[in-house]
């Protein structure tokens, strides 16, 4: 609503501007709300980091539309790693998946409240287990009917969301903010369900720069209303600066922590690092709990409805 409220103002300032001018003034008069949206968004300029503008502009400028984007994007075979990947064990009841189902829900309870379609999960320092958690939380949310989830690796230092998830190698989110490929090249279906990953693609020198030149922000504006849920997984908070520029782009941030591991200043620094960005709660991961029954969890949880973080 906001392009269109602006190209109507726009093309309000320059019919006033131009009142002399009728054959600048009478098709102004005659265009439909429809018609405006269309001019605003082939009139939007990107600027690459080389400062040319964009040459993929127009086309990614046009409005997606969920079943086009299905369509055009490469429905591939996945063969995840059943040891990490809990939903895809044959065992409904695997360890730890019941605890990514109570993640699911209270992260629903948070939504209800504010704003929480694109959630970026990250952690303090590396081996926390961060992008084990984005990829068996995409599993854990796409497996409620109906729902629409996109995975994103935005770690393009270390990326390892590709192997967990078994999926072929291909062009990826490196590639798309080079502008060298749309969002339908990048974007792999699974071929069961609604979850659709952007790997990190191929390996770069410089992915604070190319993470900040505005292809990004303009991708998740694109594809934020199509999905449920725009999971991404990102760098370490405190070992690069990625993660704060990606945290700026997101609704909220869901913290990872290694319990035993990780100290408490460590974690609230990492906290401060993102300055405004919304940290909405913190997975404690590697907890180990028996049950009477004799079960055995590895993960913790550490969500409410208001964000708090506890055990």
């Amino acid at each position: 609503m906001s392009r269109i409220h602006e190209a109507l103002k726009k093309a309000e300032e320059e019919r006033a501007a131009n009142q002399s001018d009728r054959r600048l003034e009478e098709p102004a008069e005659q265009l439909g709300s429809h018609q405006v949206v269309k001019i605003a968004a082939e009139s939007e300029i990107v600027v690459s980091p080389t400062g040319l503008p964009d040459s993929n502009t127009g086309a990614d400028s046009a409005l997606l539309q969920f079943d086009e984007l299905r369509a055009k994007c490469v429905k591939s075979v996945w063969n995840p790693d059943p040891k990490v990947q809990l939903f895809c064990n044959s065992n409904p009841f695997a360890p730890g998946a019941e605890q990514f189902r109570t993640l699911r829900s209270r992260l629903y309870r948070i939504r209800e409240s504010q704003p929480l379609n694109t959630l970026l999960i990250s952690s303090a320092m590396p081996g926390e287990g961060k992008t084990l958690v984005s990829a068996n939380l995409a599993q854990a949310l796409v497996r409620q009917r109906g729902c629409k989830v996109l995975l994103i690796d935005a770690d393009l230092r270390a990326s390892r969301l590709r192997e967990l998830l078994g999926v072929p190698t291909g062009p990826g989110l490196a590639d798309y903010l080079q502008a060298g490929v749309t969002e339908s090249d990048v974007i792999q279906r699974h071929q069961e369900d609604e979850l659709f990953f952007i790997q990190a693609g191929e390996h770069i020198t410089h992915p604070a720069e190319l993470l900040s030149n505005g292809r990004l922000k303009q991708l998740l504006a694109r594809v934020a209303d199509l999905f449920d849920w725009v999971i991404l997984d990102s760098p370490p908070i405190l070992a690069v600066s990625d993660a704060a520029v990606l945290a700026s782009m997101c609704d909220g941030v869901l913290m990872v922590v290694r319990a035993g591991t990780t100290p408490a200043e460590v974690s609230q620094r990492a906290c401060q690092e993102l300055g405004d960005a919304h940290v909405v709660g913190v997975v404690l991961n590697s907890v180990d709990k028996s049950a009477a029954s004799g079960s055995y969890y590895q993960y913790g949880y550490g969500l409410n409805a208001s964000g708090d973080a506890r055990e």
